[in-house]
C-alpha cells in the first residue's frame, strides 16, 4: 500500500501537467495566435468572411432578374439587395465601411447598366476597377514600395523600417505579386466575356474569381507577414512599450 508521501508527491506531480510546457510550445502558441491576428486584422478590412460572400449577392439577384423581368427590374433588385444587406450590418453592429462601399459600388453598377442600357454594363465597373489595382500594385513594385507592406505598416504601426531589409522586401514584392496577378486575371478574363457579350459567364467569372481569388491572396499575405516576423503587436505588449 502506497504510503502518504507517495501520494502526496503523485498528487504534486499531477498538478504540475498541464502546465508543463517547453519553450517551443509557448513560442508555437503565441506564433500560431498572432497570425490568426493578422488574418483577422486583414478580414476586417474587407468585412470578415460574411462581407466577402454578401458582395455576391447583387449578382446573384441581377443577372436572373434580367433574364427574366427585364434589365430596370434586375437594376432595382441588385440595388434592393445591397441595401438589404447595409440595413443587416447597421443591425447587427458590424462594420459598416466595406457594406458602405459595397452600396456605393452596387449603385455605380447599376448607373452604368442604366445609361448603357446593357445588363453587361453593370459589370464594367468592376472589371476597369481590377485594371487600376493591378496597376497600382505593379508600380509600388516597380518603385520598390511594395503596396503589401506599405498597408501592411499603416495597419499596424510597423512604419517603413522594412525597407532596409532586402529579405523583408522580397516577402512583400511576392505578396504584391500575388494581388496583381488576382486583379490582373479577373481583368483579362472578365473583359474577354464583356467584349464576347457573355453576360451570364461574366457573372460567373465575377463571383468564381472574387473571394475565393481573395482568400488565396489573404493567405500569401499572412504567410509573407509571418515570414517577415510583422505580426501585430499584441495589447499587453503595446502596453509595455507604451
Amino acid at each position: 500500500m502506497p504510503s502518504s508521501n507517495e501520494n502526496a508527491a503523485e498528487i504534486h506531480t499531477q498538478g504540475r501537467e498541464p502546465f508543463d510546457a517547453g519553450p517551443t510550445d509557448v513560442v508555437d502558441r503565441f506564433v500560431d495566435a498572432e497570425t490568426e491576428e493578422a488574418e483577422q486584422t486583414l478580414l476586417e478590412q474587407l468585412g470578415g468572411f460574411s462581407g466577402l460572400i454578401y458582395s455576391t449577392l447583387p449578382v446573384l439577384v441581377f443577372v436572373p432578374m434580367n433574364t427574366f423581368a427585364g434589365l430596370t427590374v434586375a437594376i432595382w433588385s441588385a440595388l434592393g439587395v445591397a441595401a438589404a444587406i447595409l440595413v443587416w450590418r447597421l443591425v447587427r453592429r458590424s462594420p459598416i465601411q466595406p457594406a458602405i462601399s459595397g452600396f456605393l459600388g452596387v449603385g455605380i453598377c447599376a448607373f452604368i447598366a442604366y445609361r448603357m442600357g446593357e445588363a453587361k454594363g453593370f459589370f464594367l465597373f468592376g472589371i476597369y476597377t481590377s485594371l487600376v489595382y493591378a496597376g497600382v500594385f505593379l508600380v509600388s513594385m516597380l518603385v520598390r514600395w511594395p503596396l503589401v507592406g506599405v498597408v501592411w505598416g499603416v495597419l499596424n504601426g510597423h512604419g517603413t523600417e522594412w525597407r532596409s531589409d532586402r529579405r523583408v522586401v522580397c516577402l512583400y514584392d511576392l505578396a504584391t505579386t500575388t494581388w496583381v496577378v488576382v486583379f490582373g486575371a479577373r481583368y483579362l478574363v472578365q473583359s474577354q466575356l464583356y467584349d464576347t457579350d457573355r453576360t451570364g459567364w461574366l457573372a460567373f467569372a465575377r463571383i468564381a474569381m472574387g473571394w475565393p481569388l481573395t482568400a488565396v491572396a489573404l493567405a500569401v499575405t499572412v504567410w509573407a507577414v509571418r515570414r517577415a516576423g510583422h505580426l501585430p503587436v499584441s495589447r499587453g505588449t503595446a502596453a509595455e512599450t507604451a
